[in-house]
């Protein structure tokens, strides 16, 4: 069997949407012909902990853990909080005080590509002796965090190892990349260190086709080493709550992960206090499940939605996913920034395999939006849709209301869509790196620019 060394931060006990897609990957691998081997850190700044992924985790999978030097203590013992809390993702917004925009123009101009960049040293170090003793066939890398690139480039360049790339966001197109404070000289040198990257790499996965569009664009001398592979979701993560139902004695809107600043669906605010006020919805209950940003409980509150708010905080996966089978609707926010018509994240698959219906703000005319009208799974609509907001819940809820609740994405829908298919695909690009042409079971050729598997 052919071995891949697969670089990841993010790995368990980290929790969190960033360890989904590398723990499936290993997880899937074997049966695609390919054994991997994990190099993550031993003790990272983690947003979240879930020691429920260890479960995931094959007994006989090889780890190793190094140690990192993170600014992210340098930075939780400046702003006094601890360093979960420090170690924010998907937004930076809400830098309060001048410690906190200090640290946060110290991150931006100083820690490039990113504030896990101390890590490389040490994972090249681990990542040279394993590849000159392990009989590796290729690397691949995962990010963000992308410094975890710059460990693939410089071990392709040191050992001559095929080494894909796997951006699971863009690098300075990310989403909250406009947040950051930098310098235009931090800017360009952040600008070359992607260059760098996606020029080297033998190949380059992502997660969209308008990703891989975008990411293309920066390697015109050859924009077919760029391809597809997909989110998705895990059958066996369902398995645990396939008798769960919505509940009865409410309807229930459901937000399963983070709700930053940036990703405040307002409009969905201001259209259920509209309903609210209409005696629409007598019997109603919106459940985050997640953090929460204070600007969003402000926004709800001024929405007069304070009495139906429920937060059970962040939840261990498993227990996410049956929350999602709880709820009659669920709320997926994809926020408002260039390129976030390539936004699949993760948790749509999810929301999708739950068997219930999804409600997305964000791009219309972007991927999510076209998944969901491909799988028959929900709508998108646009961020400043209020009635059309106000309609579809009223629907869903007199829906409810009258016995017959809506379903979701039907099953067979959603086959492409499993970790496993997905997996398959991201093997076939490690056979193309390595100039192995075979594939380990029977299924079509990669396809960068289509939604299906």
């Amino acid at each position: 069997m052919k071995r891949v060394l697969l670089i990841t931060y993010y790995f368990p006990p980290s929790g969190g949407p960033g360890v989904q897609r590398v723990l499936k990957f290993a997880k899937y691998l074997p049966a695609a012909g390919w054994q991997p081997a994990v190099l993550t850190v031993a003790d990272g700044a983690f947003p979240e902990r879930d020691a429920a992924l260890h479960d995931d985790v094959a007994p006989d999978l090889a780890v190793h853990r190094t140690a990192s030097w993170d600014p992210f203590q340098w930075y939780a013992r400046l702003v006094g909080r601890p360093p979960e809390q420090a170690a924010r993702l998907g937004s930076v917004r809400g830098a309060s005080d001048w410690k906190e925009r200090l640290a946060a123009w110290v991150r931006a101009n100083v820690f490039l590509p990113d504030a896990r960049v101390g890590w490389v040293p040490f994972a090249v170090a681990e990542g040279r002796r394993l590849l000159a003793d392990g009989g590796f066939d290729a690397i691949l890398t995962s990010g963000p965090p992308h410094s975890t690139h710059l460990t693939g480039w410089l071990l392709h360049r040191q050992t001559g190892v095929p080494w894909l790339a796997d951006f699971r966001d863009p690098w300075t197109d990310i989403n909250y990349y406009h947040e950051l404070p930098h310098t235009a000289l931090a800017r360009r040198l952040d600008a070359a260190l992607e260059r760098g990257v996606l020029r080297h790499a033998s190949a380059v996965t992502t997660v969209s086709p308008s990703w891989q569009r975008l990411l293309a664009a920066r390697t015109p001398d050859r924009p077919d080493a760029v391809h597809v592979v997909q989110n998705g979701f895990d059958v066996d993560d369902f398995a645990a709550s396939a008798g769960v139902e919505p509940e009865a004695d409410r309807f229930t809107l459901t937000y399963v992960g983070s709700l930053y600043a940036s990703r405040n669906p307002v409009v969905v605010w201001q259209a259920l206090h509209r309903l609210r006020e209409e005696g629409s919805l007598p019997r109603f209950r919106l459940r985050l499940v997640g953090k929460v940003d204070p600007v969003v409980r402000a926004s709800l509150a001024e929405a007069g939605l304070g009495d139906v708010v429920e937060e059970p905080g962040y939840r261990p996966h498993d227990e996410a996913v049956a929350w999602m089978r709880r709820s009659h609707l669920l709320l997926l926010v994809v926020e408002a920034f260039p390129h976030n018509a390539g936004m699949i994240t993760g948790k749509l698959y999810e929301y999708l395999a739950s068997g219930r219906p999804v409600l997305g703000i964000g791009p219309v005319q972007g991927d999510a939006a076209a998944l969901l009208r491909a799988t028959g799974g929900g709508e998108m609509m646009g961020y400043a849709e209020r009635d059309r907001v106000a309609a579809c819940v009223r629907a869903h809820y007199e829906a409810w209301a009258a016995g017959r609740p809506p379903a979701g994405a039907p099953p067979e829908a959603l086959r492409p869509f499993t970790r496993r298919r997905q997996t398959e695909r991201l093997a076939d690009v490690l056979n193309q790196v390595i100039g192995d042409p075979a594939v380990s079971v029977a299924r079509p050729p990669v396809d960068a620019n289509g939604l299906h598997g």
